[in-house]
């Protein structure tokens, strides 16, 4: 019975010992229990400080796999010693190396927000924005010799991280903006006008608020110009760059500004006449007069303004001023009035038209004044550096007040 139980197990033994990925290891010690190791249990225990001469002995050795690893562990498992900081730096120098910007970049993001007083916490920043730009731009730029394609998702994360860990920083007025402009191309208008926004609102005194009010009237005057002519977001576009003329006035893109404030306005008064002369030909007169008066006002000396005044004229000689008036006036009008039976002549007038003026025609003039000048043909950011013997964290083991800090 014995025997066979023998042959039926050997079987079992074999296809166990075959399936197995990796050998582990038993460890005894003295005046303890037998314990088993895990394979690679060994890269990824010990002190700080073990784990710290291990990722450096990796990277003389060229497996950057295996100190990213170690550094990596300390981050995790001794957040408190002195020498996590460094680790954390030095993992997204490597990250960056190996080329895994988005993860350099969470590396350099997690420093800031455990480690704010670390000596590579502005560093660290300046990295973050270096890589942002990066994605934002895309094929624009080769980082440390890769050309690496537009992300604006990525660039969206990254930019945000900063926002989030140096609220007050040297980049983040400019990680504000390039927010808006990774949200801008991705057609996400809202989205960017916000953060476009807040750099006027938070960042007023900086240079790039310049570009950030005037980038919002941009895209409302775009908005209004494509496809069917949208009034609403023309009347935000001439907010926008109202706005941008009293803050200010002084820049050099005031005169661009004045610009588009024009073309606006003209085209503001070219769809309103071109409204009013479809209730024309309607007969719809009521209506038609309301856009006929909206053009003088905007514009009475333009040939527009001219002609929507000889057609008023006209108009009302025929029909009267009073069926003419908006329905609401003329309503008003008539509850001052005792009742009384109405007069053929009274029922002779145009037939009453709808207040809302229809959709005009698909707009065929959709050009717009060239944008401001909004990046660089290269990151603004410091290039991070491309040795491989970046010096590491001091392996002291006392850690000093400036250098430790609580997760």
């Amino acid at each position: 019975m014995k025997h066979s139980f023998r042959i039926l197990f050997l079987p079992l033994a074999i296809c166990l010992a075959l399936s197995a990925p990796a050998r582990g290891a038993v460890v005894f010690k003295p005046g303890e229990k037998a314990r088993y190791k895990a394979p690679g249990e060994d890269e990824t225990s010990g002190t700080a400080q073990q784990l710290f001469e291990r990722a450096q002995e990796a990277e003389r050795r060229g497996n950057l796999g295996a100190a990213m690893k170690a550094y990596r562990t300390i981050v995790k498992k001794h957040p408190k010693d002195t020498l996590a900081a460094g680790s954390c730096y030095r993992l997204g120098q490597l990250q960056e190396q190996t080329h895994k910007y988005l993860l350099a970049a969470q590396s350099y993001a997690v420093l800031c927000e455990k480690y704010p007083k670390s000596e590579r916490f502005g560093e660290s920043v300046e990295a973050m924005f270096r890589i942002g730009e990066t994605y934002l731009m895309g094929s624009k730029l080769k980082f440390l010799g890769v050309t690496l394609k537009s992300g604006m998702d990525e660039a969206a994360e990254i930019f945000t991280m900063i926002i989030r860990t140096a609220p007050y920083g040297k980049y983040t007025a400019r990680a504000q903006f390039d927010l808006g402009r990774a949200r801008e191309k991705q057609g996400r208008n809202e989205a960017a006008i916000a953060a476009y926004q807040s750099v006027v609102e938070k960042f007023p005194e900086d240079p790039i608020a310049v570009d950030a009010q005037y980038q919002i009237g941009y895209i409302w005057s775009r908005a209004s110009s494509s496809g069917t002519y949208d009034p609403a977001a023309a009347n935000h576009a001439k907010t926008a760059f109202e706005d941008f003329l009293a803050r200010f006035p002084n820049s050099e893109k005031a005169a661009q500004a004045k610009q588009n404030l024009k073309h606006m306005e003209r085209k503001q008064t070219s769809t309103a006449y071109d409204i009013a002369k479809f209730y024309d030909k309607q007969k719809q007169y009521r209506a038609a007069a309301i856009y006929y008066n909206e053009v003088i006002r905007q514009q009475p000396g333009s040939t527009e303004g001219e002609r929507a005044k000889k057609r008023i004229s006209e108009l009302t000689r025929k029909f009267g001023a009073d069926k003419l008036q908006p329905p609401a006036v003329t309503a008003a009008a008539a509850n001052k009035k005792s009742r009384k039976p109405r007069s053929s002549d009274e029922n002779s007038a145009p037939p009453s038209s709808n207040e809302q003026a229809p959709l005009p025609p698909p707009d065929s003039d959709v050009s717009l004044p060239p944008p401001a000048s909004l990046l660089p043909d290269t990151t603004t950011a410091p290039p991070p550096s491309t040795s491989e013997s970046t010096p590491a964290p001091s392996a002291s083991p006392q850690p000093s007040p400036e250098t430790a800090a609580t997760p």
